[in-house]
């Protein structure tokens, strides 16, 4: 795959795709358009098996959104270009692939949106996270009012949207925001794809399923949640990855999934 705003590498079942706008990664609508083309080409090779997500260069993950675009955006179009970032994110969340984000630098606006996207965020020690939309007399668009808040909780959520500041790694690994930091002078998309690789050797239909169950349950009450947790329970233990798992534990051997 070739790609004006995106570089792609895949090996061992772990495709790397990293924004390639420098200086600072700014997403557009061009970006927009080629990262959901990458994630439904991904979500139909069924020899991928995760996803990590990176910025170019050592300074940005992705500095937000492009500001001149924004700024000669109407109205309509503004809500044309948020919806159609909402869908790319959305299809992330419903895909079947782990999808990680290895952030390498500032995450801010939609570079944040993008991170908060994804199912599980790294981050090197010289990351940095904000939503500064309030300074520029506007609101997050693609994501950041909804999905921070159901991160770190409604407070932490509309101090960081209303005052636009931003908050290091360590910080945003405290409130939960960051999963883990990677330690300074490590390679932080080496250890995302060493990450990844422990992943991809559980079984790909119980992850599938563990995140259909996480993202659909966060919108139902709590009992609905269980009841769809027990159907998808059911669905699994009809596969033969929890027939081999289940065999492999009680013969004291590593499990050999297929993703059937």
């Amino acid at each position: 795959m070739s790609f004006e705003t995106l570089l792609i590498e895949q090996g061992g079942g772990i495709a790397t795709v990293t924004l390639n706008r420098p200086p600072v990664n700014a997403l557009n609508m061009k970006v927009g358009e080629e990262f959901g083309t990458v994630m439904a080409t991904l979500e139909k090779d069924l020899s991928v098996r995760a996803v990590i997500i990176t910025g170019s260069g050592d300074r940005a993950f992705a500095a937000g959104a492009d500001i001149k675009e924004i700024g000669e955006l109407s109205g309509s179009a503004a809500e044309s270009m948020a919806s159609e970032w909402h869908r790319v994110f959305k299809a992330m969340s419903a895909s079947r692939l782990p999808v990680i984000a290895a952030i390498n630098g500032v995450a801010l606006g939609g570079g944040c949106e993008l991170a908060m996207a994804c199912d599980i965020r790294l981050a090197s020690g010289a990351a940095a996270f904000g939503q500064p939309e309030i300074n520029l007399g506007i609101i997050p668009g693609f994501g950041g009012t909804q999905r921070l808040a159901r991160l770190v909780g409604k407070g932490r959520a509309l101090e960081m949207l209303m005052s636009g500041e931003s908050i290091d790694a360590r910080e945003a690994h405290r409130i939960g925001l960051v999963n883990r930091i990677v330690a300074d002078g490590e390679d932080l998309v080496g250890a995302s794809i060493d990450f990844a690789r422990g992943i991809v050797e559980k079984g790909a239909v119980a992850l599938a399923l563990i995140k259909e169950c996480v993202y659909t349950g966060m919108e139902l009450d709590l009992d609905q949640g269980l009841g769809y947790e027990a159907g998808r329970f059911g669905q699994v233990c009809e596969t033969g990855d929890k027939t081999e798992g289940i065999s492999a534990f009680l013969e004291k051997r590593k499990p050999v999934f297929t993703g059937k």
